[in-house]
């Protein structure tokens, strides 16, 4: 019985684990939707510890069928992409809103989000860049 247990617990794991694998292609179907960006990656600049950047990414299905997104995930928690829930028609766009909390972070950032949907060459990873300076911390003030 325990290891009829085990297994089942096993095989839910396991169906689990590939259904949250990004989508592949899709196929070679001529037809078939393509995501097409006009700028797969964007630079935000320099901003201060704290800010929260907000960066559009437009795209065009440039196929012959409706584009279906199904998932849209950051590369962090910092990082959150939203994306359009109904389908865009061939030849339409859609905007990928991605929102990046620059809190706790310093330095450089290169920040990624992976688009999952039926397009034909499967997941599409988009980037945004940029630095992130520390605010100067404040001179002591002298007294006694």
């Amino acid at each position: 019985m325990k290891k009829i247990l085990l297994l089942a617990i096993f095989a839910a794991g396991f169906s689990m684990a590939v259904k949250a694998q990004p989508q592949v292609s899709t196929s070679n179907d001529p037809s078939a939707p393509v995501m097409k960006f006009k700028v797969d990656t964007l630079d935000f600049g320099t901003v201060m510890q704290g800010t929260i950047v907000e960066k559009d990414f437009k795209f065009t299905n440039t196929g012959k069928s409706p584009l279906v997104i199904t998932s849209a995930t950051g590369s962090c928690h910092c990082t959150v992409p939203h994306f359009p829930e109904e389908p865009i028609a061939p030849g339409k766009t859609g905007i990928i809103h991605v929102v990046f909390d620059s809190n706790g972070k310093m330095g450089y950032q290169l920040k990624t989000a992976t688009i999952n949907s039926n397009n034909r060459d499967g997941a599409v990873i988009i980037y945004l860049t940029g630095t992130v300076n520390v605010p100067p911390t404040p001179a002591p003030t002298g007294g006694k």
